[in-house]
């Protein structure tokens, strides 16, 4: 009996020939279970293997096939061991083959005289054109050997799976793609309103496009086939979210309404009134609190607008509700700006806020994790608010600073220490309950902050599960910084620049990057530095901060900074967040071409705080590439965070836009969020109709495209 159509990519993809245990587990570690995993396992690039190219016809840069003879060859160990092989063709041009990794069996096979067929990049050579470790296959003397008849796809792969192999048994899996009508899961009514073609041409032309396909189209992941497969992974990105949002809403969260009294006494307090921007976003998180629906809410506000008093003000109404509140910040620099923020301002309240950081040990975190437990209102610090030891009382507000940071783990672990029925809860208290007569699941408010600037349609996709505030306004007395570009040749009028403002009783910054991130390396440039300007301004109390040094010692240095002890910071980019000082009027990073759009303008919004003139000095090493070009001068033009985001968007990349390379919350195969962009709105209304009338369909969209990656998703 033949399997149904429908069914027959839920086959397991230990039913190909050629899949025994070891292949079965390479499989497994790509994610490769069933046949519709191979189907959707895309190519990353492609090889034009189709035509053989002249070497007289070659270029600098290409990438090429080419057949010829083998003219000469010598073996030498002058630098390090590498083999090299003269090729002639029917052109009478020569091209250089080299080879770092090599061994005799190898070169035993690659007499003169061998016909060899080589693929490789063009380089430029001391005397003719080379390829370095070309792929190469023997032909036989006097046999012409056909040609591929379509470009080669190149798939992601693994240990232990080469790539012949994987295409093979890809190409086995094709081999049983059956009809649209079973393969589509986007009803043909949306299909054709949005123009949508052929799911089962395009899964085919993507793995096996013909001799004539558009190759820089391809690359570029712009040809139409690749449009469509685009348009479903947004779409089923987008479902994924907007399902864990229903489901986690469908829990229920205390409700965070008090009396007011703490709010007001805190409001009168201070020393500034919240701008109309800071009243909106509060107003639309108290709103959230007080509902019994868990809050799941993303506050974005450039640098300085004010997101802290945002956080105190929800933090307030969980204490006057009776609830805890958590704030984690992903450095130990910015959670004690925090701890030392909200102490300052809720301990004159009588609401006590704990810090717990990995550096507290002994008696003293004994203690703070004590006081947690008993029910301290507030608890600030890194992701030791996650670990096992760490119990809540009663935690009813979960604060994530700068999320980005955090993986999908991270975020879980700290939701989850809310996790509990109700205190009153049950039939007789009046508590919510389920359909079985149990106390309902309760769960923790969640309230995350950026201060990195999610462009519109990037937020649309990465955080459809979040309802968005933006703070769009920064406080009355931040004045603009100005932003200049200097070559690193003019670095002595730089550090006079720094004389000049410090005789003026300003403080400054410089800030020093590496082209690795290593706190090593990191360190070491700091320490250069340092000692350079302490020798060029031997007048000037200077300190030093670098992720190596202790946090005693780290925080020593920063707190003399504050008090206005030390006229100049010398530093890495641990001062990116978290670090407020008025009087600092001038920041300079050095080689600043290698810092992305959103890491500079955070660094710059360290300046600016006073009511003193400020600048930023970007320091770069020529000569600059044109995408490090381009960022600097959307630096000196503007200081709008989102505008800068956008083109952060444009130049990087999404994964480093909100950090998820390393987390990977969106590890998408064939779509781009910046490239796709335009598709977005339309995702949006077909989510729509499909979440409400074809709920079978979602789950069998999510499962094909995010499969078990969907669970980590409802952080």
């Amino acid at each position: 009996m033949s399997t149904p159509p429908q069914e027959v990519g839920a086959r397991l993809a230990t039913t190909l020939p050629g899949v025994g245990p070891a292949v079965a587990a390479a499989l497994q570690r790509l994610g490769l279970v069933t046949l519709q995993d191979l189907w959707f396992h895309l190519p990353l690039r492609y090889e034009d293997k189709t035509r053989i190219t002249a070497i007289r016809d070659l270029r600098v840069g290409d990438t090429a096939q080419v057949e010829g003879r083998i003219e000469a060859f010598e073996k030498g160990f002058r630098f390090r061991a590498q083999l090299r092989i003269a090729i002639v063709d029917d052109s009478a041009q020569t091209l250089l083959l080299r080879f770092f990794h090599f061994n005799n069996a190898q070169v035993n096979q690659l007499a003169i005289g061998t016909r060899l067929r080589c693929y490789g990049e063009v380089r430029r050579g001391a005397q003719c054109l080379e390829m370095v470790h070309p792929q190469y296959q023997r032909l036989a003397a006097d046999t012409e050997q056909a040609v591929e008849e379509r470009l080669t796809p190149i798939y992601p792969t693994t240990e232990g799976l080469g790539q012949k192999r994987l295409a093979g048994l890809i190409e086995r899996a094709l081999a049983l793609l059956p009809s649209d009508a079973a393969l589509e899961l986007i009803p043909q009514p949306l299909r054709e309103a949005q123009h949508l073609t052929s799911l089962r041409a395009a899964l085919l032309y993507v793995h096996r496009p013909p001799p004539d396909a558009d190759m820089s189209q391809l690359m570029l992941g712009a040809h139409p086939t690749q449009r469509r497969l685009a348009f479903e992974e947004l779409l089923a990105q987008h479902l994924s979210l907007k399902r864990l949002r229903a489901r986690l809403r469908a829990h229920h969260a205390p409700v965070l309404r008090g009396d007011g009294k703490l709010r007001k006494r805190f409001l009168q307090a201070l020393s500034f009134a919240p701008t109309r921007a800071q009243q909106r976003v509060a107003a639309e998180v108290a709103r959230d609190l007080g509902a019994s629906a868990p809050m799941l809410r993303l506050v974005q506000g450039d640098v300085g607008s004010g997101k802290t008093i945002v956080a105190a003000l929800a933090a307030v109404a969980a204490a006057e509700a009776g609830y805890q509140a958590a704030l984690m910040a992903p450095t130990e620099i910015l959670a004690e700006q925090h701890f030392i923020n909200f102490h300052k301002w809720l301990s004159p309240l009588g609401v006590e806020v704990v810090w717990l950081a990995g550096k507290l040990k002994g008696r003293v975190r004994a203690q703070a994790l004590a006081r947690i437990a008993d029910g301290a209102a507030v608890a600030i610090g890194t992701h030791a608010l996650m670990q096992e030891a760490v119990i809540f009382d009663r935690l009813g507000l979960a604060i994530i600073d700068e999320q980005h940071r955090f993986g999908v783990h991270q975020r879980l672990a700290l939701r989850d220490k809310g996790r509990a029925a109700p205190r009153n809860s049950g039939a007789e208290a009046g508590g919510p309950n389920n359909k079985h007569g149990q106390a309902e699941v309760q769960v923790p408010h969640q309230l995350v902050l950026t201060a990195t600037p999610i462009p519109r349609t990037l937020a649309m996709t990465a955080y459809a599960d979040l309802d968005v505030s933006i703070i769009d306004q920064l406080p009355p007395g931040r004045t603009p910084v100005t932003t200049v570009a200097l070559s690193s040749s003019r670095r002595g009028e730089v550090i006079e620049r720094i004389r000049a403002a410090c005789a003026e009783g300003r403080q400054a910054y410089w800030v020093c990057t590496t082209i690795e991130e290593s706190e090593i390396l990191l360190a070491q440039a700091a320490e250069v530095a340092f000692a350079e300007l302490c020798a060029a301004l031997p007048d000037m109390r200077i300190g030093l901060v670098h992720g190596r040094l202790k946090p005693a010692e780290k925080q020593a240095v920063m707190d003399a900074f504050k008090r206005g002890e030390l006229a100049l910071l010398v530093a890495t980019t641990v001062i990116e967040v978290g670090v407020d000082v008025p009087n600092a009027s001038l920041m300079v990073i050095e080689n600043a071409e290698r810092l992305g759009l959103a890491q500079l303008h955070q660094l710059r919004g360290r300046v600016g705080r006073g009511s003193a003139k400020s600048s930023c000095v970007l320091l770069y090493q020529p000569p600059l590439s044109a995408m490090a070009r381009q960022r600097l001068d959307v630096l000196r033009e503007t200081s709008d965070g989102f505008r800068i985001a956008e083109k952060d968007l444009e130049l990087r990349g999404p994964g480093e836009v909100l950090g998820t390379r390393q987390t990977g919350e969106i590890s998408l195969r064939v779509a781009d969020l910046a490239r796709d962009a335009h598709l977005l709105p339309a995702i949006q209304r077909v989510g729509e109709v499909l979440l409400r009338d074809h709920a079978d369909l979602v789950e069998r969209l999510i499962a094909r495209w995010i499969g078990q990656a969907a669970r980590f998703a409802d952080a």
